[in-house]
């Protein structure tokens, strides 16, 4: 494990217990405070209205209802925390089809390793459940927050595979994105 790893984990309080589950009703009143949170979509477009944030989540957790795998609701010691997990982009771009790994955290729980173990979840199911060959994952180039991260969890960026998100106006500054991967 990279020592970076390791110092990110050992702020995480010891006793904290991090897990993936299906999206529960109770989840979409702070996924939606989480969404409209400024801070927390810097590197989306816009932050989602409440209708938004409850569509997304609503649908992640029918996704998870029929496929057994998707975008799980991140639980801290039985506190909904965020997302974490697995989804198939629903763009065209050269490396789609494809399995990506994602995430999304409210603030309270930046800077405490939960992401990562999270995300380290995500991938065991990934890799050991579903026998995928491999998984990627995306951001705005500007994003170091979540490059750091996917550096971390072993993913390497593919020089070649950077792209312009489609959904995203040329231009804006978000558009420019770079793609990382990991094989099994």
């Amino acid at each position: 494990m990279p020592a970076s790893a390791v110092a990110e984990l050992a702020v995480r309080r010891p006793e904290m217990k991090v897990s993936l589950r299906q999206w529960k009703d109770s989840d979409f009143a702070p996924f939606a405070m989480m969404n409209a949170d400024r801070e927390v979509m810097r590197y989306f477009p816009s932050p989602l209205t409440r209708e938004q944030s409850d569509s997304f989540a609503q649908c992640h957790r029918e996704l998870i209802e029929r496929q057994g795998w998707g975008l799980w609701a991140v639980d801290v010691d039985g506190a909904f925390a965020g997302f974490t997990g697995l989804a198939v982009p629903t763009f065209a771009a050269p490396f789609t089809p494809c399995v990506e790994i994602g995430w999304r955290l409210a603030r309270e729980y930046w800077g405490q390793g939960i992401a990562y173990e999270a995300a380290q979840q995500a991938l065991h199911h990934a890799f050991a459940e579903l026998r995928l060959p491999e998984v990627v994952s995306f951001t705005a180039r500007v994003n170091d927050r979540s490059r750091r991260l996917m550096e971390r969890l072993g993913l390497v960026r593919d020089l070649h595979g950077d792209f312009m998100h489609p959904r995203i106006p040329e231009g804006h500054e978000l558009c420019s994105h770079v793609l990382y991967r990991r094989q099994a």
